[in-house]
Parts: C-alpha cells; structure tokens; sequence
C-alpha cells in the first residue's frame, strides 16, 4: 500500500526553521517525484515546491530563497528545509506524489495533480 507519512512540524518564532519529512512506504521514492502543499484554516491547498526523480527543485515565488527542498532515496524520504520562516507561513504541510502519466516529472503545483496525500505536518509560526 501506498503510504507518505509527514513529520516535523512544530512551533517557531518568526524567522526560525524547521525541517519536514515525508517519508514513503509500500514504495521506492527512487523514480517518483514529490510535491510539498500547504493547507491554511479556510484556504485551499496550495502549491509550495516539489523535486523530481532527477532532483530538479521547483517553488513557488512565495517561497523561493526560503525553502529547499531534497531527497534521500536511501531513506526513501523528501525533505523540504524551511528557513526564515513568516506568518503567512503557518499551515499544515502535505506531500503528495504526481497522479499523471510521468510520475517522475514535476506537474504544476496544482493539488488536483497530486495524490496519495499524508496526514500532514502543523507548522505554526508565532512569537
């Protein structure tokens, strides 16, 4: 069965860091891409990066020189390093794999092109 689990939210200070996980199980993250998503109480979910089988990183404006993303195929995991962390950053944070026909390719940071979503990670920024 086809599994992410996410991990390492938490609570920060403005301008602080985390570092969220997402982990696959039930497959090899070898040939997949992953896509990070963020979800606000009331919003929708959006697109924030996502990395390639050929570990090419993608992101979204609001996020870019904040973010990395990377990936562990040893671990069978997909990180995504969030750094300087704002106010509108706060969310749940969700990884999810590509649901089209190159699954090792980036589609747009779309939520209706990914699928096989996890529980999510809450990060939470406040002083």
């Amino acid at each position: 069965q086809v599994q992410l689990v996410e991990s390492g939210g938490g609570l920060v200070e403005p301008g602080g860091s985390l570092r969220l996980s997402c982990t696959a199980s039930g497959f090899t993250l070898d040939n997949w891409s992953i896509g990070w998503f963020r979800q606000a109480p009331g919003k929708e979910r959006e697109g924030v990066s996502c990395i390639t089988a050929y570990n090419e990183g993608y992101y979204v404006d609001s996020v870019k020189g904040r973010f990395t993303i990377s990936r562990d195929n040893a671990k069978n995991t997909v990180y995504l390093q969030a750094n300087s962390l704002k106010p509108e950053d706060p969310a749940v944070y969700y990884c999810g794999t590509p649901v089209g026909r190159f699954p090792y390719l980036c589609p747009h940071l779309e939520s209706s092109e990914y699928g096989n979503w996890g529980q999510g990670t809450q990060v939470t920024v406040s002083s």
